[in-house]
């Protein structure tokens, strides 16, 4: 058993090791080097499998199980664009490091483990990020409503005022007013909003699912309309949250504390 806590504290130490540097450049560049997952992927995989060979070797079918399954989950986000490529490589690496909950490791802890946790640890750690990320909503909606008292200025303009209330509610939990030069500037900055033109003028419209190939054109109409004076220089854009930041935050939670999500369901059903 010592053995095996040991191997459980070195894959722990290992997962977080390269989840903070990663975390640190997703945060500076929102890009990480491909070196990392190439260092931790085998890495962790070693680890992984020396724990089987100590203590169930029967638990290989599972282990694989598990990692199909989030291989298959991460590609599955990365090309309907809800997660990006270094999100992806993080979520398959930490499938073959930490594919089960290290129970050797902190049983002292009143964690709550939830059936996901089991032989699905990985799934459990992108919930718990996706509901941390979700929170920043509550900082966009803060943050537009201060814009709106401090500018006098409306916050939908043209066409927009006219959208569904759905539409306008998800844009100020997700997005923010930016000039168009800050969008220049950075580019993991997506607009949600392009203009289309006709004989009848300038018509702006939303993005609810910008497209990343799509950007650059998008940003060049929106710089162009601004520079002739036919919109206001206040571009409805999404920040492009550092993701891997919540999945690291996810980790930690999920091995303290538990399933989150399966944490709240309980507690909501009683």
């Amino acid at each position: 058993m010592a053995d095996i806590r040991i191997i459980e504290l070195s894959k722990v130490l290992l997962s977080f090791s390269f989840f903070l540097y990663a975390s640190w450049s997703d945060y500076k560049s929102r890009e990480v080097k491909n070196i990392v997952w190439v260092l931790y992927a085998p890495a962790g995989l070693l680890l992984t499998l020396i724990e089987l060979f100590y203590s169930s070797i029967t638990l290989l079918p599972l282990y694989g199980l598990c990692f199909i399954a989030t291989l298959a989950f991460a590609i599955a986000l990365f090309y309907t664009g809800a997660f990006g490529g270094a999100d992806a490589k993080a979520l398959i690496c930490l499938a073959l490091a930490l594919p089960f909950y290290p129970y050797g490791l902190v049983n002292v802890l009143p964690v709550d483990i939830s059936p996901l946790m089991h032989f699905f640890f990985p799934i459990t750690v992108f919930s718990n990020s996706v509901l941390f990320a979700a929170l920043t909503s509550i900082y966009i909606l803060f943050r537009n409503l201060i814009w709106r008292w401090r500018t006098s200025l409306p916050l939908f303009e043209g066409e927009q005022r006219h959208a569904p209330l759905g539409r306008k509610l998800l844009i100020l939990l997700t997005a923010y007013k930016l000039p168009i030069e800050k969008i220049i500037e950075k580019w993991y900055i997506y607009p949600l909003e392009d203009i289309e033109e006709s004989t009848c003028g300038i018509t702006r419209k939303f993005i609810l699912m910008p497209k990343e190939s799509e950007r650059d054109a998008i940003v060049e109409r929106l710089s162009k309309a601004v520079g002739k004076g036919l919109i206001s220089n206040s571009i409805w854009a999404s920040p492009g949250l550092p993701m891997l930041i919540f999945i690291t935050i996810g980790l930690l939670v999920a091995i303290v504390f538990g399933d989150v999500v399966w944490i709240l369901i309980k507690h909501l059903l009683g």
